[in-house]
């Protein structure tokens, strides 16, 4: 029964996801309607070195932000070997194309498989996401008061973000001190100052990263963007992002934070969020698979090498059998 309710649930949750992706794609079509040539105009005038130099922060992303989960795995007790651990971390990528939850699953799925014997267990696992989680959360809660303007938000809602958030923090903090359970061995980075810094700085670098490929690809297509402009767009392309509305979530940010100031450069600035970032997913992706075929071929060798050895006679004269 459970087997089939699980089954049903990723079915609907397929299903709305392409819902959503056609909703999405359609609101923006109608919000683009009579723009189609100021769309192009924006789309064409990226250069081309100030994408791929995009595409490279969105790599330098996500590595920063395996070496952060790499980091809590460790501290959870995991023996996982770096480069497998990335290869696993790659996974997201493809994932994350369809929806971010299933990004998560998908690399976790991909460690597991990978390295069951010196892997924490997945309870473990899902609960080592949350150090990561809870900083960019907390990030996103200093930096959203540059939501205000954009959505005519009330100036108090950020800081209640941040008092939830802030709360939220030291409950993980708490829990990272219990002990016994497997859960909570996931949060065991959170136990030191030194691991929690680490997973903060790494996690810095990832946002960071990403505020810059932002601000560089708004300014390429024409739209007069601020860093706080960027940081705004990077948080709505996040939280959007945990709905079903699929590729079209980098358009849907922009024209949603920076629309007055142009919906079809907004647009086109999003569609480039969305492209940049999914070569950048697609190069760490492709990296991780040569990676795997090198480790295979490197073992295929040694045991080629292990069996071509001639075999050691005994002491006693006698050669083994």
């Amino acid at each position: 029964m459970v087997t089939r309710l699980r089954c049903r649930a990723r079915r609907h949750q397929a299903l709305l996801t392409v819902l959503g992706s056609l909703l999405t794609a359609g609101v923006l079509v109608l919000v683009l309607a009579g723009q189609r040539h100021e769309f192009a105009k924006a789309l064409s005038s990226a250069p081309v070195s100030v994408l791929a130099l995009t595409v490279l922060l969105q790599v330098i992303a996500l590595v920063s932000r395996s070496e952060a989960w790499h980091l809590t795995i460790e501290a959870a007790g995991g023996k996982v070997d770096r480069r497998i651990l990335y290869r696993a971390s790659s996974m997201q990528v493809l994932g994350g194309v369809i929806n971010g939850h299933l990004g998560v699953a998908a690399r976790i799925a991909a460690l597991r498989r990978s390295s069951p014997d010196v892997c924490p267990q997945v309870p473990t696992l899902i609960a080592a996401e949350f150090p990561i989680l809870a900083v960019e959360a907390t990030l996103a809660a200093v930096a959203s008061f540059t939501l205000v303007a954009p959505l005519g938000l009330p100036w108090w809602l950020p800081i209640i973000g941040l008092v939830v958030v802030g709360a939220a923090s030291v409950g993980l903090r708490r829990l990272a001190l219990a002990k016994g359970q497997k859960l909570w061995r996931g949060l065991a980075v959170l136990r030191s100052l030194s691991g929690g810094s680490r997973v903060i700085g790494f996690v810095l670098i990832a946002v960071f990263a990403q505020i810059l490929r932002n601000w560089l690809l708004l300014h390429a297509v024409g739209v007069d963007a601020s860093v706080f402009d960027a940081t705004a767009v990077l948080i709505g392309l996040v939280t959007l992002g945990q709905l079903p509305v699929g590729p079209a979530v980098g358009a849907a940010a922009a024209v949603l934070i920076l629309g007055s100031q142009g919906v079809a450069a907004a647009a086109a600035a999003g569609v480039l969020m969305t492209v940049t970032g999914t070569l950048g997913g697609f190069c760490f992706a492709a990296w991780a698979g040569v990676d795997h075929l090198r480790s295979a071929l490197i073992r295929k060798r040694a045991a080629r090498r292990s069996r071509a050895r001639p075999k050691q006679a005994s002491p006693s004269g006698i050669v083994p059998e």
